[in-house]
C-alpha cells in the first residue's frame, strides 16, 4: 500500500463491516437470478465483470437497491455523510472542446473568464466565514503554468487555513506539468507544497480510450488518469475518482471502468469516494448519448456500491442527480450527497436544476426524509458530526385586540 495514512484508507468506515455486512446478507432470502453475487460476496470473494453485468441486467432493481444498502449499512450504520462547500471555477478558457463540456469557452468568446490570484481570494471570502472546502476546477488555460495555481492556492490558504483546498482534475495537472515542463509528481509536490489538500474526481469520464475518442478527444488517456492519480496517493494524499455515464459507452466499458479504480484503490488505498454521475444533455453537443433514466441511476450507484469494495464511499451527487433522485440513492448504496456546493457552474450550464442555496437545514432535512441520520463531515473523511439542526425561532404573531 502507498503511504497514504490509515485514517484516510479508512475514511470512517467500520474496519469490520465485511463481516456485518456477511451477517446481513446471510440473513435474508434473495432471488435465484441474483444469488451468484450474494453467494461471492457471503464466502468473501470479490465481484467481477460478469457479476457487474448480471447487477446491471438484473430484472429486480429493488432487490439490488436492497442489496447495495445493507452493504452501506455495514460500513456506516444510518449515517450519511455532508459538508459545507463552495465550487470556484478559476477559468472557463480552455485549450480542449470536449463534446460532453458546455462550460469551456475560447479566449475569444465575451463571456471568457479567468480569474487572478486576488478575484479568486476575493470570491472565496464571500463564504470562507461558513464553508470548510473550496472545489476548483477549470478549463485548460492556455497561458496557465503551475505557478498560477501556486499563487492562488498559497494566497487562499494565506487567508483561509480553514478552507481545504479540493482542486485541480488530473488532466489540469498533466497540462500544468506540460505548460511548466515539469513531470507530473514535481508538478503535484509544488501544488500541494502551496497549499493543495487534495485532487478530486472530475475528468474519468470513461476509462475506455475507444469512447474518450468520441467524448472528449485530446484529454489524458485512461492509463494517464489512473497514473496521475496513483502519484497523488503514493505523494501520501487522497483523491476522489468518478465516472459519466449516458454518453456512448456500453455497460461492459462502465463495469471495466469501476474495476480500474478499483485495482488502483487496492494498490494506494488513496480514493476516497466514487462519483457516478449521468450525462446531462443540455446545451452540449452529444447527439448519440444514451442517456441515463433515473432508474439507472440508482442502479449504477448500487452496483458501484458492491463493486467498489476498496474504496469507501460512494457519492450521490446532487448537484448532478438532483435533491429526490440523491435522496432515493441513499436507499441504494450511496452514503454521501456532497454539500451545500454555492455556486456551481459546470453542471448547471450542462442542464442542472438541483438548488445552488442548500443550507445545513435543508441537507439534513433530505438525509432524514431518506430514513438516515445526517452527519457533516471534513474534506477528506476524518472528522465526522451528528448534524442536530438548530430549532426553527418562533414566530411573533400580532397581539390582537378584546373586547
Amino acid at each position: 500500500m502507498g503511504a497514504v495514512r490509515a485514517e484516510h484508507r479508512l475514511a470512517g468506515c467500520n474496519p469490520e463491516w465485511r463481516e456485518h455486512f456477511s451477517d446481513s446478507i446471510a440473513s435474508e432470502s434473495w432471488s435465484e437470478a441474483l444469488l451468484p453475487v450474494v453467494t461471492t460476496l457471503l464466502e468473501g470473494g470479490r465481484l467481477d465483470l460478469q457479476h457487474g453485468l448480471l447487477m446491471y441486467n438484473h430484472p429486480d432493481l429493488p432487490e439490488l437497491g436492497r442489496l447495495a444498502h445493507l452493504a452501506k449499512e455495514a460500513r456506516y450504520g444510518r449515517r450519511a455523510f455532508f459538508n459545507h462547500n463552495v465550487h470556484i471555477n478559476p477559468t472557463n478558457v480552455c485549450a480542449l472542446a470536449c463534446r460532453f463540456c458546455a462550460f469551456r469557452r475560447s479566449k475569444r468568446q465575451d463571456d471568457a473568464y479567468a480569474f487572478s490570484t486576488e478575484a479568486y481570494v476575493e470570491d472565496l471570502g464571500r463564504y470562507a466565514d461558513h464553508v470548510t472546502e473550496v472545489h476548483s476546477v477549470g478549463g485548460l488555460h492556455p497561458d496557465w503554468d503551475v505557478t498560477t495555481y501556486e499563487s492562488m492556492f498559497a494566497a487562499a490558504k494565506a487567508a483561509f487555513p480553514h478552507v481545504s483546498i479540493k482542486a485541480l482534475t488530473a488532466v489540469e495537472v498533466k497540462h500544468l506539468a506540460k505548460q511548466s515542463d515539469l513531470s507530473v509528481e514535481e508538478t503535484l509536490e509544488r501544488l500541494f507544497d502551496a497549499g493543495l489538500d487534495q485532487l478530486p474526481g472530475g475528468g474519468a469520464e470513461i476509462l475506455d480510450d475507444g469512447v474518450r475518442a468520441v467524448i472528449c478527444n485530446g484529454k489524458e488517456s485512461s492509463q494517464e488518469y489512473l497514473d496521475i492519480h496513483a502519484t497523488v496517493h503514493q505523494l501520501g494524499h487522497v483523491s476522489n475518482c468518478t465516472m459519466l455515464f449516458g454518453t456512448v459507452e456500453t455497460l461492459e466499458q462502465r463495469v471495466i471502468h469501476m474495476l480500474r479504480l478499483r485495482e488502483v484503490a487496492d494498490r494506494t488505498g488513496g480514493f476516497q469516494c466514487f462519483v457516478p454521475y449521468p450525462f446531462l444533455p443540455d446545451d452540449t453537443r452529444l447527439p448519440e448519448a444514451q442517456l441515463a433514466t433515473g432508474a439507472e441511476v440508482l442502479r449504477t450507484i448500487a452496483v458501484s456500491r458492491l463493486m467498489l469494495d476498496s474504496i469507501p464511499h460512494i457519492k450521490a451527487y446532487r448537484m448532478n442527480v438532483g435533491d429526490g433522485l440523491g435522496e432515493l440513492a441513499l436507499r441504494f448504496g450511496a452514503d454521501d450527497i456532497d454539500g451545500t456546493v454555492h455556486k456551481e457552474s459546470i453542471m448547471h450550464l450542462a442542464g442542472s436544476t438541483a438548488p445552488l442555496d442548500a443550507d445545513k437545514r435543508r441537507m439534513s432535512r433530505l438525509i432524514e426524509d431518506a430514513g438516515a441520520e445526517p452527519w457533516e463531515r471534513n474534506s477528506d473523511y476524518t472528522t465526522f458530526t451528528r448534524f442536530v439542526p438548530p430549532p426553527v425561532p418562533k414566530r411573533r404573531g400580532l397581539t390582537m385586540a378584546t373586547e
